[in-house]
């Protein structure tokens, strides 16, 4: 459905100032580094040097001894977890694992590792003391390549962990340790029987780099462990309910004694969900009584924070004559890092997502190195094997002559497709988003210069559910304050005051959206997985309904008539030969009776998923390597654009993070381990001299579980443009790149090698 053919809202597609703008550009909003208590210490924390090595001896005495300092804690002062494992609302994570990632326990398992932490009377003396602690390490050779972690005489990473085979399995206790965490498999059809059919078969094998997702601000937590038992913490943090989860099960205290407090967040990404100073923070709290701050420096961020894994693939397609597709099939390899976890699980199961392909094979492996555990990164998995799948694509295009938009258009996904690992699609808008693409002015224009080409590449996101929970009280001036629990990282104050106010017929300026602790507001999931505008958006929904229905109870109270004679229409309630508004009503009401609360929970919704096309034009600079990006537009299936300005910057935003996969970032490691470009100064992020103006078409095809039809977009546009850049470099240069980042160096080296086979 396009936008003009869209129900006609009032506030929905309206693009109101942000509620928290003013406190943004002024300063005022509160960021973790912005708590100051009374008596507060500061932490400093104590990371290996090393990639891989057995901790012999710690001793701190004379860190401890150090005038100032009130407190040193290692692993020894967190309980002991064993193979506890916990769900955590993302998944289940092994307590110990968890642990030993805060503070590591016998053995350090890459550069940057946390070993101790130093509380002091100011952050100069925590420094200070860190340098003071001794530690002795009995040095082990590290593995920093996934298939070299996959060999049977590899070192081991962890001696807990064995393979878990598909179907569930739990890993054979006899069997022998393994770096390889978990194994996946999806088929479907006959795959063997398919590509012998084929008409043309390209197989080609990818990797891709290691990349941190750049967020603006450190990690951050400010703990006091009052002498009540009670944790408080304030940090900035994508979910402060998980958030507390972590805090509470690391530190084996109840749930109900740890109160997260939400600080505004300068970016995430998914790199702010799992939690890594917390628990010191709160044992040096315990040990002192006296809140402590602790605060990441950008080495650590890089060296010590999850970013997303570093992947091997190999990637077959089959089609027939006519182009479509018959066949596909994936072996796919992602890093972990130190501890299981990487997103292999979803890279799986989004490889051939954009496509209807009747026989599929997708293996996959959760694979440990030496590097930091990896985290989610906006549609974590999903730009790995675009990147492989969408290369693929525009080789087919090119053996069988075929135009790649109107490829896609015949192989899309729609709805009633069933995807390789099992789900069959609802409505949902790849095609939708293609058929932007080709319709373009971008795509339809010439494009004429040497060593210029355009490329296109689509992507898919699944897009979450999960809880959410909302809180609206009714002011007697008729506004009403939000009380919401979803971290606010890409304007969904915004996004959900929105909502509510649609359904009650008000303006969005007469919400006043706030984000609460744990205390204040019911259970809500992450802000992750491009589900809050979604899910915490039909809470609101939910919230504004029930004060409808308390509106119409109290009228009919008041008025002496049915409560079945009344509705709530356009903004007020109507019957009995009246029609008052909801400001009137607000004041009246709150009169008689006392305020009206309305509350909303979502637990069942989900989405149908997200697709995205983009198109792009490059130059590059054949005596260097360089790509310049000339001209870039995103089309993508928005199902709803709540606010169009937040939607436009969420596709804008996501294009330049995947244009920073594509062209330069990675974590360059030594062969010892050691990261050699953990500032911004070496790991090249895109800037404004690298993008021009990237320009968006918003397809709207409304989700059918929502009621206003929002689907997430926040994950999908990362997706399709290392592939789409890849693509337009083979249309300017003839060269094929398999793998990320196409950098200047690795580039030209590419183009060097075809000109000595001419």
């Amino acid at each position: 459905m396009s936008t003009a053919e869209r129900p006609k809202y009032k506030v929905i597609g309206t693009r109101p100032i942000r509620h928290d703008g003013v406190d943004k550009v002024t300063g005022r909003a509160k960021y973790g580094a912005d708590t100051h208590m009374a008596g507060m210490l500061h932490a400093a924390m104590l990371r290996s040097p090393h990639a891989h090595a057995r901790i012999t001896r710690i001793d701190t005495s004379k860190a401890e001894a150090l005038p100032g300092v009130r407190a040193v804690v290692t692993s020894k002062d967190l309980p002991y977890h064993g193979d506890r494992v916990v769900e955590l609302g993302e998944g289940a994570v092994n307590m110990k694992h968890l642990s030993a990632n805060v503070l590591a326990h016998d053995k350090v398992l890459y550069k940057g590792h946390a070993i101790a932490g130093v509380a002091a009377d100011n952050i100069h003396i925590a420094e200070q003391a860190v340098k003071l602690i001794e530690v002795d390490y009995e040095l082990l050779p590290p593995v920093l390549d996934v298939l070299a972690a996959m060999q049977p005489d590899a070192p081991i990473l962890n001696d807990d962990v064995r393979t878990e085979i598909p179907g569930g399995k739990a890993p054979d206790p006899s069997a022998l340790p393994s770096n390889i965490a978990k194994q996946f498999l999806f088929e479907r059809g006959d795959v063997d029987a398919a590509f012998d059919q084929a008409a043309v078969v390209v197989e080609r094998e990818f990797r891709t780099a290691t990349v941190h997702q750049g967020y603006i601000e450190p990690h951050n937590a400010t703990v006091f462990w009052n002498a009540d038992g009670k944790v408080t913490v304030w940090m900035s943090t994508q979910g402060t309910f998980t958030a507390r989860q972590q805090t509470a099960e690391l530190l084996r205290i109840p749930v109900s004694d740890v109160k997260v407090v939400p600080m505004e967040i300068g970016g995430g990404f998914g790199g702010k969900i799992s939690v890594y100073l917390p628990p010191v923070a709160a044992a040096l709290s315990k040990k002192t009584g006296r809140p402590v701050k602790l605060i990441m420096d950008r080495a650590a961020v890089f060296e010590a924070t999850g970013p997303t894994p570093g992947s091997y693939m190999k990637v077959k397609l089959g089609a027939d004559k006519t182009g479509k597709l018959v066949a596909g099939e994936a072996w796919l390899a992602f890093e972990a890092g130190a501890y299981p976890g990487s997103p292999i699980g979803p890279g799986c199961m989004c490889v051939f997502a954009c496509y209807d392909v009747p026989n599929g094979r997708v293996e996959g492996f959760d694979v440990c190195v030496n590097k930091p555990r990896s985290n989610a990164y906006r549609a974590p998995g999903s730009t790995h094997v675009a990147f492989a799948t969408e290369t693929l694509v525009d080789e087919i295009c090119e053996q069988l002559k075929l135009d790649p938009a109107e490829f896609r258009l015949m192989n899309a996904a729609k709805e009633g497709t069933r995807r390789v690992d099992g789900p069959v699609y609802s409505r949902i808008g790849m095609v939708e988003t293609v058929e932007a693409i080709r319709d373009s002015e971008h795509y339809r224009s010439p494009l004429s210069g040497l060593n210029y080409g355009r490329g296109i590449a689509s992507g898919f996101w699944f897009n979450a559910g999960l809880k959410s929970s909302v809180t609206a009280t009714v002011n007697p001036n008729g506004t009403v304050s939000l009380i919401e629990g979803s971290s606010d990282i890409g304007g969904s104050r915004a996004g959900i005051a929105m909502q509510l106010a649609e359904t009650l017929g008000i303006g969005a300026e007469d919400v006043n959206p706030q984000v609460a602790d744990t205390d204040s507001v019911g259970y809500t999931d992450v802000t992750g997985g491009s589900r809050v505008t979604f899910a915490t958006g039909i809470a609101a929904i939910e919230a504004a309904r029930d004060i409808q229905r308390q509106m119409i109870q109290r009228c009919a109270v008041l008025w002496n008539v049915p409560a079945d004679q009344l509705q709530f229409v356009d903004g007020g309630v109507v019957g009995a030969g009246k029609c008052v508004p909801f400001k009137e009503l607000a004041a009246e009401l709150h009169e008689a009776g006392g305020p009206i609360v309305g509350n909303g929970t979502s637990s069942t919704a989900n989405q149908a998923g997200a697709f995205g096309t983009h198109c792009v034009d490059v130059e590059v600079d054949i005596e260097t390597g360089k790509v310049q990006i000339l001209r870039y537009t995103v089309a993508q299936d928005v199902g709803t654009a709540i606010h169009p300005s937040y939607v436009e910057g969420q596709l804008q935003g996501g294009a330049v993070q995947g244009i920073g996969w594509a062209l330069n970032e990675e974590y360059w490691y030594d062969d010892k381990g050691s990261m050699r470009n953990a500032t911004y100064l070496d790991y090249r992020i895109p800037t404004c001299y690298d993008v021009p103006m990237i320009d968006t078409i918003l397809v709207e095809v409304p989700d059918p579980n929502h009621p206003y039809g929002v689907r997430g977009v926040g994950e999908v546009p990362i997706c399709p443009p290392p592939a789409a850049i890849a693509n337009a470099i083979y249309a300017a240069t003839g060269v094929r790149m398999h793998q990320l980042p196409m950098s200047p160096p690795r580039l030209m080296a590419a183009i060097l090698e075809k000109q000595a086979e001419q």
